[in-house]
């Protein structure tokens, strides 16, 4: 293992492994495909992924992707670098999970990201920072459950063609429309209608890489009557055409196997 800290893009290239060392994966631009232990998640900007020790996974991005990755040197070391801390983040490290990051800490990765973790005391010390940012409570006030986001998301799929309100989701979560503004600010770093576009946009990608479905009807399926806007917002979310997207999709489906990287093949440019 390198560095503890490190910067890295993600092509459709796929990583299949695992390694000894829990890992720590953080979205900053981009999409990541990413699944451990066949459960399957969406890495992308605030947002993180969990990989315990020992855990199989594998990753890859047909749009591209850039991620902050910190890998834990060890059990040793979180018992001697986070103090208080370092029972909960035992329990975090634990558990394959996708977190959502609240803004601060959304802040301190984007922070992390800017500054240079090739040295071995910025990253070393950001690393310390970043995981004891993570033990903190990050679901509200004490006692306050999180958003119904399965009910969300449930909502939002099935009217993904026509005009969405936040009073429509504000009545699911049983919040008024500020109180639930507020609530997808303090949990998610975004306000509703942008979870809303960004779950759209991930039904498109879902289209685009599994349906053969004309481009039209895509945007027409997840609320854009003009092509061109969906288009538009498609290259600003993920940086690739609808038809690149497309394209790239196939393109992976029919070499999947020979793009496959083995773990000794991969080695230490990916642990």
């Amino acid at each position: 293992m390198g560095s503890i800290l490190t910067l890295r893009h993600y092509s459709h290239d796929l990583i299949a492994h695992s390694h000894e060392h829990a890992q720590l994966v953080f979205g900053l631009s981009g999409q990541l495909d990413f699944e451990v232990e066949g459960h399957g998640s969406l890495v992308q900007q605030q947002s993180f992924v969990v990989v315990p020790a020992g855990a199989r996974h594998v990753c890859g991005s047909p749009g591209g992707s850039r991620c902050l990755v910190l890998d834990i040197p060890g059990e040793q070391w979180v018992g001697q670098h986070l103090g208080e801390h370092a029972q909960a983040s035992r329990r975090l490290l634990d558990n394959a999970q996708r977190r959502v990051l609240a803004p601060n800490q959304s802040r301190l990765v984007n922070w992390l990201a800017d500054c240079p973790v090739d040295d071995p005391l910025i990253a070393q010390q950001g690393a310390v920072l970043l995981l004891a940012s993570l033990n903190q409570a990050g679901d509200g006030l004490p006692g306050q459950r999180r958003l119904p986001y399965s009910a969300l998301n449930a909502h939002i799929d099935r009217h993904a063609a026509y005009p969405l309100q936040v009073a429509d989701l504000a009545r699911i979560a049983g919040l008024s429309g500020a109180r639930l503004h507020a609530r997808f600010i303090a949990e998610c770093g975004r306000s509703p209608m942008d979870y809303v576009r960004q779950r759209r946009l991930q039904m498109a990608l879902e289209l685009l890489r599994g349906s053969t479905l004309p481009i039209g009807e895509i945007a027409s399926r997840v609320g854009y009557s003009s092509q061109s806007a969906f288009g538009a917002a498609i290259l600003r979310e993920f940086g690739h055409s609808p038809r690149q997207l497309r394209q790239g999709a196939h393109a992976s489906s029919t070499t999947k196997h020979a793009r496959i990287t083995t773990d000794d093949a991969i080695g230490s440019t990916v642990d």
